[in-house]
């Protein structure tokens, strides 16, 4: 046909026969009515209706089903390759590890997470068999008989299936489904992702969580657009509950996401109220079924979630110390018998801190390093005999002689002036005024253990009896002192202080138990306590009996809550790769997860994807508030339906990582990279629907090859810094090229320099060295190359760059800023001159300052409480007295490695000449820790500890009175050559272990006695 020939359209039928084609007009005349179309438009969607509409408004092709199940195929082998590498602990697997086995030993623990993800790792461990006895101690601890390939299945497995939820997310939100397939791509070739989904951890079940939210609260959107209360409109609103109940189930984070669907919420409820089609009957329905399936479901399924929480957790363990009296007399083996109701001059006691979580008064026969150099007193969070005190009178003439066993009894009435008797020490509890040890301030008196037996004591031994509250269902507790039911306060009859306790931990010296003193400006809920125990012997059997009222489900639920909340803010210390939320969209720093063996795993995003999301969030806000100006300056911008469409799209999801993002801000407590990724997830998105707005108007080919360009971009950079996603091998040249940013602190020094370095062995083994048999280290300049066999679990031979040394020592002091690294023992000099062992001078691999470590464990330090009855450790010396010197010098040749629990422990012996005489110095504390396997804390950095011992002056042992008459108020110290003369010093106990230690150390080194 000539193209010039024009084609008419067929003859209109006469009227009254039915056209014989295509009908003519297809749709129904109602379907063009004016205000549906308004309607429509305003929600960004055309004005017809189908006949079948796909649940959800998702409507998928066959093909794309096939390309989303290609698109999961490869986010497995992205997220599974190489799972089991590496084969020891990392990162925060320390923690959430550990937890995995405190559920199957079902031994109470508390963490600031709520228990979801932790549960589902531990089922993962449960079903392969995992028994509970490993440690998750250190980072870099080999793992043995631990699943943990399957546990690390568990985030592995929600982070593939965060791929297609992002796909059929923006399908959802209608774009196109190259869009879609770019989304999916980005999620799965996220460095940072990637990474945080192949370990041990609860990020990666939270974005899946928070994808799944977002994608079933999509679907309910659609729904309620085309139809509402619908059975597929009531599935889809159920399950976004459910759905939001498991995302803050994982993490408090997931409240942001509640946030986020919240607002989205509250924007339809407005709509509904100003539209007059709208009755108001149905109104309350929307609000209603709104109100159960956003509230209260979420609410019921976490809560839910901690009485499985509850319901495991049966047995006493670590987080007792945490909760209350009440919440730990619930767990097996802190139960408690019935005691007496009575309290009367001469019962024997135990006392509990009303406020910091009702640690029990206590005293152990180790004395002040400072201050008054008497008698410890604490606060010690578990039973204990040390726990235990006798009250006295203080008012009677003639105290020391009232027979409490025979005359009658004189209950604790107000007011009463009384003496607390440790009963184990038979110490007095003491105050006066001098300053604590920790709380350094002037209105702080120390409290202390004074006094000896058959000492009457003095006035700064009494104490006057406060009642602050009584229990409605004790009378009688209103009156006097009755257990469990009176809480009082202690004034000091001398000073007017009360005794105090705050949530302040000893040193080492006081085993990091709670401060306890006397303050005279105390907070009344800190200055509160109360009996829980008490005996008397002329106390019948049938006397009253009281016990704790154990708390049901609801008390607890809200107690672990609060204790939750609490701890979490208090998380303020600074951790070595914390970083502040201004530089998490700019991608300024990751975090340090793990060094061994020359390789590394640092958690970073791909700079690609993360950087050009960023600009996308940017660009929105730009461009809507352009939008909003011309909107006030008479365009109509927001009358053209591609307009309306495009901004109520990214509009959501501009909200939602607003909400993700900038709460952090508001937040003092310790923060870290991966507290951005649920706001990264919601950047992806809308740089994609940015990409789906700016390809509108391209042909679906040249759109494609756009997306490619963008797809190949991403798998470079992911591919490109892929060593420190799997942890393999590298090389120092290529580490270095690939800091694009100053701020990036990986460690370039822990790789090779070539790869052909990793295949070669590291040292040539000679024998298994033992304590004083290790070969010497290569440390260049120093004219003493070679190399040193790593302790057990180190990566082998080690050659420190003097520089980057030097800068370890002086940042880190001793160097146990690496205790979870699991390097090779840190070498010192050789102290039985072994030649050194040859090997390939190539090798060259220095030490970093920066060390991998866990996020810090804030309810660990129960787990490492000392009992009272264990030996106690010599306190530092005063000040004025000599002391030992250390120095730390970093060219060093020789390592001693201590077989046992720790991995390359170190113990040194150094010899120096001093007027021509050979001394011997040694510092036999290290030597017998090594002996008996003690842990190290070696990094890998090189130390020398010279230690020069000097006599030791006697200051440490506790002043005595003497046993004649002794005068009020007076607390003198005896001369060293009189202390414990005609009076028996309380001691601690035997110490046969720490002698054979000594013994076997003098055996090595020779007695320093007679030199």
């Amino acid at each position: 046909m000539s193209a010039h020939v024009r084609v008419r359209r067929p003859a209109s039928p006469p009227p009254g026969i039915a056209y014989a084609g295509q009908q003519r007009f297809p749709h129904p005349r109602q379907d063009h009515d004016a205000d549906e179309k308004r309607a429509a438009a305003s929600k960004g969607f055309g004005p017809g209706r189908t006949k079948h509409f796909p649940s959800g408004g998702l409507n998928l092709t066959q093909g794309e089903i096939k390309l989303l199940f290609l698109i999961v195929l490869v986010a497995c082998g992205v997220r599974l390759f190489r799972l089991s590498k590496p084969n020891s602990v990392v990162f925060d697997e320390v923690h959430f590890g550990k937890f995995a086995s405190k559920y199957i030993k079902t031994q109470y623990f508390v963490d600031v997470h709520p228990p979801l993800a932790k549960l589902l790792i531990t089922l993962a461990g449960f079903i392969f068999g995992y028994n509970g006895h490993f440690d998750f101690k250190d980072i870099g601890k080999i793992y043995e008989h631990v699943p943990y390939v399957a546990m690390r299945m568990v985030p592995a497995m929600l982070g593939v299936a965060t791929v297609p939820l992002a796909y059929l997310t923006l399908r959802a939100l209608d774009c196109r489904a190259t869009t879609a397939l770019l989304a999916s791509l980005f999620i799965t070739f996220e460095n940072g992702l990637v990474t945080q989904s192949r370990h041990i951890l609860l990020d990666s079940p939270l974005i899946f969580f928070t994808a799944l939210t977002v994608f079933l609260w999509v679907g309910f959107c659609n729904e309620d657009k085309h139809e509402p209360f619908t059975t597929n409109w009531w599935t889809w609103l159920a399950l976004s509950g459910l759905s939001l109940g498991a995302v803050v189930s994982c993490k408090w984070v997931g409240l942001f996401t509640i946030a986020t669907v919240g607002v989205s919420t509250l924007w339809q409820l407005w709509n509904l109220l100003g539209d007059l089609r709208i009755t108001p009957s149905l109104f309350i329905r929307h609000f209603t079924a709104r109100a159960i399936c956003l509230i209260v479901i979420p609410i019921v399924f976490y809560m839910f979630m901690f009485q499985i929480h509850f319901l495991i957790l049966e047995n006493s363990g670590d987080g007792d110390g945490f909760m209350s009296s009440e919440f730990q007399h619930t767990l097996g083996g802190r139960g408690m018998a019935d005691t007496f109701a009575d309290v009367a001059l001469g019962s024997q006691v135990s006392i509990r801190h009303v406020n910091t979580q009702g640690g029990y008064l206590h005293s152990h026969p180790h004395a002040y390093p400072g201050g008054s150099h008497q008698q410890q007193i604490t606060l010690y969070p578990h039973r204990d005999m040390n726990n235990d005190w006798r009250i006295m009178n203080a008012t009677l003439d003639g105290y020391p002689e009232f027979d409490y066993e025979n005359e009658s009894l004189h209950y604790i009435h107000p007011h009463m002036r009384i003496k607390l008797l440790h009963i184990a020490t038979s110490k007095h509890l003491h105050s006066h005024d001098i300053r604590p040890p920790v709380s350094d301030v002037d209105f702080q008196n120390e409290v202390s253990g004074y006094g000896a037996p058959g000492f009457v004591g003095d006035a700064n031994d009494d104490w006057i009896v406060e009642l602050a509250e009584g229990d409605t269902r004790d009378i009688e507790s209103f009156k006097r002192l009755r257990t469990l039911r009176t809480k009082f306060r202690l004034r000091h009859m001398l000073t007017g202080c009360y005794l105090f306790s705050h949530k302040v931990k000893l040193p080492e010296w006081g085993y990091e138990q709670q401060e306890v003193t006397c303050n005279k400006n105390a907070v009344k809920e800190n200055s509160l306590w109360y009996i829980e125990t008490s005996e008397h012997p002329q106390l019948p059997p049938d006397a009253p009996k009281v016990n704790y009222k154990l708390p049901g489900f609801f008390s607890k639920f809200f107690e672990l809550q609060k204790v939750m909340w609490n701890t979490n803010a208090g998380l303020t210390d600074r951790h070595a790769f914390d970083s502040r939320p201004d530089s998490w969209p700019r991608l300024r720093r990751g975090i340090n997860f793990w060094v061994k063996d020359h390789k590394q795993i640092y958690l970073m995003g791909n700079p690609m994807i993360w950087w050009s999301s960023t600009l996308a969030v940017g660009l929105y806000a730009l461009v809507r508030g352009l939008l909003i100006l011309r909107q006030k300056r008479g365009f109509r911008d927001f009358d053209n339906t591609k307009v309306v469409k495009y901004d109520a799209l990214c509009g959501f999801l501009f909200i939602g990582w607003s909400l993700h993002y900038f709460p952090f801000f508001l937040m003092a407590r310790q923060l870290f990279l991966h507290h951005y990724f649920p706001a990264l997830y919601f950047a992806i998105l809308l740089y994609c629907a940015v990409f789906d707005l700016v390809t509108s108007t391209l042909r679906p080919r040249v759109r494609l090859q756009v997306a490619g360009v963008l797809v190949i971009l991403a798998i470079w950079n992911f591919q490109h810094f892929a060593p420190l996603v799997y942890g393999t091998e590298w090389t120092r040249p290529k580490c270095e090229n690939a800091r694009w940013l100053k701020s990036w602190d990986f460690s370039c020094v822990d790789f090779y320099n070539d790869y052909s370095e990793y295949a070669s062995p590291s040292i040539i083994p000679t024998k298994d060295f033992g304590v004083g048999t290790s070969p010497a280290l290569a440390v260049p300049g120093n004219g003493n190359e070679g190399p040193v066999a790593g302790g057990r679990g180190g990566p082998g031979a080690l050659q420190v760059d003097p520089k980057v040394a030097q800068a370890n020592v002086q940042q880190n002091g001793n160097s146990n800023h690496g205790k979870h690294q699991g390097q090779a023992a840190a070498p010192v000099d050789n102290a039985n001159d072994q030649p050194p062992v040859n090997v390939d001078e190539d090798v060259n691999t220095t030490i970093d300052p920066g060390r991998p470590e866990p996020g810090r464990d804030v309810f660990a330090k129960v787990e490492d409480e000392v009992k009272s009855d264990t030996l106690a450790v010599r306190p530092p010396e005063k000040e004025g007295k000599d002391k030992e010197i250390s120095s730390v010098n970093v060219p060093v040749t020789a390592t001693i490695v201590g077989e046992g629990k720790g991995d390359g422990t170190e113990v040194s012996a150094v010899t120096e000449k001093k007027g021509g005489k050979e001394e011997k110095n040694d510092d036999q504390a290290t030597v017998a820790r090594g002996l008996n396997g003690g842990t190290g804390t070696g990094s890998g950095t090189t130390t020398q500890k010279k230690v020069e011992t000097k006599p030791e002056d006697g200051d440490g042992a506790e002043a005595q009175p003497p046993a004649g008459d002794v005068k009020p108020q007076t607390e003198k110290q005896p001369e060293e050559g009189q202390q414990g003369q005609g009076l028996e010093i309380p001691m601690g106990p035997h110490d046969e272990a720490g002698e054979a230690r000594e013994k076997a150390a003098e055996e090595l080194f020779g007695d320093d006695s007679d030199e």
